[in-house]
Formats: C-alpha cells, sequence, structure tokens
C-alpha cells in the first residue's frame, strides 16, 4: 500500500503582471496537475482556471474508470464557450497536464507544454512531450516530411485546451513504486530550471513544500519573466 503527500506553489515572477497559471492539487480523489494560459491571448488566466475547476468537478463524478480523453474534451467546449463570451476574435486557451492517481497507479493527462517528471531511484525522467511547433516539426521529420519553420514560433503550442476542434489527449500510465516523486509544472519553470538541477532539487531529504518552494525560487532569481508553478507529489510507504 502507499500513501502520498504533496505541495503546490505559484509566483507571479518578476515581468508579468498578472498570475495566468493554475494548479490542481487534491487528495482526496488524488489528482494532482498545472494548467498555464496560453500567452498572447486574453483571458489565459480565465481559461486555466476553467480548465482545473472541470477537471476537479469531473473526476469527482465520474465513476471508478473515468475517461480521460472524454473529460478533456468537455473542458475544451467548456473553455472554447468561455472564450466565445470574453474575447470572441481570438478566442482564449490553457494548457492541461494532470495525473491521477488510483490504486497503485498514476494515469497522466497531457495537452500542450506543461510537463510531468517522475523522479526514481537517484534518476529524472520526463514523461510528457512538449506539443509545439519544434517538436511536432522534429516528428514529421523523421517520417521523411520536409518541415519548416520560423524560429520565433518553435515553442508555440500545436495543442491547448479551449481550440475550436478536440485536442489530442496524451495518456500516459505510470505504475507508482514507494519513493517515487513526481512533479507537475508549467514552463516558467522548465525555461528557467535545468533537468539536472531538478534532478539534484528533488532528491533532497525534505518535504515537497521545501524542495518545491527551492525549485520555484531558483526559476524566479533567474529572471522570473513568466509564471512559474509547480504541484509535487511523494509517493511513500502506507503507516
Amino acid at each position: 500500500m502507499i500513501s502520498l503527500r504533496a505541495a503546490a506553489l505559484t509566483d507571479i515572477g518578476r515581468v508579468r503582471q498578472r498570475n495566468e497559471d493554475r494548479y490542481l492539487l487534491d487528495l482526496e480523489t488524488n489528482v494532482f496537475g498545472v494548467a498555464d494560459g496560453v500567452g498572447g491571448l486574453p483571458g489565459g488566466a480565465d481559461a486555466a482556471q476553467r480548465a482545473v475547476d472541470e477537471v476537479s468537478a469531473a473526476l469527482r463524478e465520474a465513476g471508478p474508470t473515468p475517461d480521460y480523453t472524454a473529460i478533456v474534451h468537455q473542458v475544451n467546449l467548456s473553455v472554447h464557450a468561455l472564450g466565445v463570451k470574453l474575447s470572441p476574435s481570438m478566442g482564449i486557451g490553457s494548457t492541461l497536464t494532470f495525473g491521477h492517481v488510483q490504486g497503485a497507479t498514476l494515469h497522466i493527462v497531457h495537452v500542450g507544454d506543461s510537463r510531468c517528471y517522475a523522479f526514481r531511484k537517484g534518476a529524472i525522467q520526463l514523461l510528457t512531450e512538449d506539443h509545439s511547433v519544434e517538436n511536432e516539426a522534429k516528428v514529421r521529420r523523421s517520417r521523411g516530411e520536409t518541415v519548416y519553420y520560423h524560429e520565433a514560433n518553435r515553442n508555440a503550442l500545436t495543442r491547448c485546451i479551449g481550440q475550436p476542434t478536440p485536442p489530442i489527449v496524451d495518456l500516459i500510465e505510470r505504475p507508482l513504486e514507494v519513493g517515487d516523486r513526481y512533479l507537475f509544472c508549467s514552463d516558467g519553470v522548465t525555461r528557467l530550471v535545468r533537468e539536472a538541477e531538478l534532478c539534484d532539487l528533488i532528491d533532497h531529504d525534505a518535504t515537497p513544500e521545501d524542495v518545491l518552494h527551492e525549485i520555484v525560487e531558483l526559476a524566479v532569481r533567474r529572471g522570473g519573466p513568466d509564471n512559474a508553478t509547480g504541484v509535487l507529489v511523494y509517493v511513500d510507504a502506507a503507516t
């Protein structure tokens, strides 16, 4: 048997006028994650808030085998409808990356470029793939296609919550082990803190609150050009 400890932290950073990141941390339903309002569009905070609220409500009502793709598609519809009201000409959007623990399995659900990292036995692994122009170009080139993109657009999203059509949803299942640690975070963290540094920080013998504070504070100290948000989950042996 396992038990979970978790902490969440968000910081507006040093540049942005508003924090458009939101997080999920619910130890009753065992759901953890982040949503990051899409930059360049109005209503990013509204989109992210609607996304996390809808996910939380859906998982509270779901049965023992949630249909995660259907949940995300419903969230997408809700955010899109809100965007029609708030920003008819441009819409609104958000990333959405969350994990739902059922028994000894972590179900990861992912759209956008927020991330989930797994830490196990001294090593860190990125479990999600950024849905960006650059990454999509790499995949298409691996299939022999000729793809060009402007360097300035390489981090632009190819999938988000709030788009007119249902997004493709990445689903990942991860068997849990005692001692595992999982970090869900926005790109305000990952663009400023290297993977090796995340590994060293998560490896500390400290509470999830203390470790997460170090991670987010490091991103802010390095300029904090974006909102920085993380949720850190520890998998412990049940007592």
